[in-house]
């Protein structure tokens, strides 16, 4: 089916078919919310106009009956609080039943207050403000230069949220890679959640700002059909630029005693109001529906995945981690061809730019825009790619929004925080990434790796790249020494037992650099006399309990030492593990705020050095008597 297939005719007939379909959407819109007792009325009816002139006048093309087609247009509500214009959007092209729309916002219900992928037309959650441009720009992104396909993706966006920096961080983004399959429908109804927004209903103020980012921008009415359908025509046709269609709407529009007032975000309509919105309405032909143009029928290249190329660590060098991580993209890409990688402008620290000289076209510079980074990432992972995304762990906390978001997706995203902790040195703390584990442990359902040499962060790359979801791998500045062999495994969810003996005191539990200072406290105390287990906790999440009950069995007690704050820690994590269990557990961790220095210098500060692991032990021992 041809690109521009006409659904209605360009007169004043197809206008009126339009107009009669906008009114059915605003009545199914109050239906649903009158019902939940909740819901976000308003903002979806200044919306309604825009969103009926995109979806069933040709310019949409989408097969509804196959919303996986890798070719379908896509539509991101980033202002996810106008859902019930979603749903009903699809209830008017005849693929949700009125029964189903009656269920928004109940228990159960895949029809949720903001829209969530549990509802087959949702291709990624939204509902925090300032995301969806993001996540459309890495949609588009992906059609562009990676899947090479023809299909567009369109974002609605709320005017409230164009005050959000992520939003620019987007359009940066969009225009620098000439994304002109991507575009976005500015809803500027005026009208926030407590009053008028920033720039109210100055189209030109937007239209200012967006075209110097280098958009094409169109301004118009969002009630007119006439110009909606045109400025469509207009974005279609965009050669190298995205567009942005920047529309004056009316919050509230079709209920007059709703109609750009203050107060009605959020709001919904009591039985007697709603009989009142009905009647104002008029005539609405519930059997009327709206139809789709289809996609052109292309497909991505069919990508064949190869063996992965051996490790190459033979001679024994120490070598950071972080190289490694660049060594394992480069080495299990064959293996991996859905693999895309993404880094924030500093990808000779994060190593990731050897993977940007052996495969150029699968390497996106995201420049110093964290959240927009995440954001594509996201856009990318919901086309069917594995991103890898690169920056200093302290970096990646300013973008936790997304990455909280992002699981809603349930999203197949891999990131890798480098230069963690204060063994970093002299930078000093403003690039130490302190809270990492911590966020990370938070996000449902993500995997957090912790390798303390190349040989183990080379094969938990490789694991996280086999598995299904989001996965976080912490990477250090330092160079550190071979510590395993290249046969050796690190399944997620497991333990490495590095020194054990039956009469072992404490159990010390660590990763990444404090493995190190871990096994140079195990030499000092084996020649005083005192046997220490050393576990390498690879993997902070998930933990197997069962697995290391079984691994600190026979000892006295546990320390866990960890170049990260105690709050959220590996500490955290073990004690969760653990309990239940009698041994008592010592956390040692970074306590004070930190300062520039030499890394053995700030360890030692910190008291996470071989020299507190020392003091620790012998306290310890001393209390047990063993």
């Amino acid at each position: 089916m041809g690109p521009h297939k006409k659904i209605i005719p360009d007169d004043e007939a197809g206008t009126v078919h339009l107009e009669k379909l906008a009114r059915l959407v605003r009545y199914y819109i109050l239906a649903a919310t009158t019902e939940a007792g909740s819901g976000h009325v308003t903002s979806s009816l200044s919306a309604t106009d825009l969103l009926v002139g995109l979806m069933f006048s040709g310019f949409f093309r989408y097969d509804a009956d196959n919303p996986g087609h890798p070719n379908n247009d896509r539509i991101i509500f980033s202002k996810g609080h106008a859902s019930p214009l979603f749903y009903s959007l699809w209830v008017a092209a005849g693929k949700v039943g009125l029964q189903e729309l009656m269920t928004y916002r109940s228990f159960g219900s895949a029809l949720e207050g903001h829209p969530t992928v549990s509802f087959r037309y949702v291709d990624a959650a939204t509902g925090s403000l300032g995301q969806g441009l993001s996540i459309g720009a890495g949609m588009a992104l992906n059609a562009k230069y990676l899947d090479k396909l023809t299909y567009r993706t369109y974002v609605l966006l709320g005017d409230s949220e164009m005050a959000e920096g992520s939003q620019w961080e987007a359009i940066q983004i969009a225009a620098h890679y000439k994304l002109n399959n991507l575009i976005g429908i500015i809803d500027v109804n005026r009208l926030g959640q407590r009053g008028e927004t920033m720039w109210g209903h100055d189209l030109e103020a937007y239209a200012a700002r967006i075209a110097a980012f280098g958009w094409e921008t169109v301004v118009l009415d969002g009630h007119n059909f006439n110009e909606i359908l045109q400025a469509y025509r207009t974005a279609v046709k965009s050669k190298d630029k995205p567009v942005m269609i920047i529309a004056r709407t009316v919050k509230g529009k079709g209920v007059s005693l709703a109609e750009d007032r203050n107060g009605w975000h959020g709001k919904t309509l009591s039985s007697e109001q709603h009989e009142q919105a009905l009647g104002e309405l008029g005539i609405v032909d519930t059997e009327l529906r709206g139809a789709m143009a289809g996609p052109e029928n292309f497909f991505p290249e069919n990508r064949v995945s190869a063996e992965a190329a051996p490790l190459s660590y033979t001679d024994g060098s120490p070598v950071a981690t972080r190289q490694a991580y660049g060594n394992a993209l480069c080495r299990i890409f064959p293996a991996f061809p859905d693999m895309t990688v993404l880094d924030a402008e500093v990808s000779n620290s994060t190593y990731s730019d050897l993977f940007r000289a052996a495969h150029p076209e699968r390497f996106f510079e995201m420049y110093v825009a964290e959240q927009n980074m995440v954001g594509m990432a996201l856009g990318l992972a919901c086309r069917g790619k594995i991103p890898f995304v690169s920056t200093f762990a302290a970096f990646l906390t300013r973008a936790f929004d997304q990455i909280r978001m992002s699981q809603y997706s349930l999203p197949n995203i891999k990131f890798c925080g480098s230069h963690a902790g204060v063994s970093i040195g002299q930078d000093g703390a403003s690039q130490m990434g302190l809270e990492d584990i911590a966020m990370f442990r938070s996000v449902l359902n993500c995997v957090v790796l912790y390798p303390c040499d190349a040989i183990s962060t080379e094969k938990l790359v490789e694991e996280a790249a086999r598995h299904k979801g989001m996965v976080y791998i912490r990477t250090t500045r330092e160079k550190t020494p071979a510590l395993y062999g290249l046969d050796d495994t690190f399944p997620i969810g497991k333990c490495k037992i590095i020194k054990q003996s039956v009469g072992d005191n404490v159990t010390v539990i660590a990763a990444g650099v404090t493995v190190f200072e871990t096994l140079s406290a195990y030499e000092e105390l084996l020649r005083q006399g005192i046997n220490i287990r050393v576990i390498d906790l690879y993997c902070i999440k998930p933990i197997d309990g069962t697995d290391l009950k079984q691994a600190i069995k026979g000892t006295e007690a546990v320390i866990t030492v960890e170049d990260h704050h105690e709050e959220g820690g590996i500490g955290e994590a073990v004690r969760s593990a653990l309990a239940g269990e009698p041994m008592p557990v010592f956390s040692l961790a970074v306590r004070k705020l930190p300062r520039s220095g030499k890394p053995e210098e700030l360890l030692l500060y910190e008291e996470i050095s071989k020299d507190a692991i020392i003091s620790k032990t012998m306290e310890i021992v001393r209390l047990t008597g063993r």
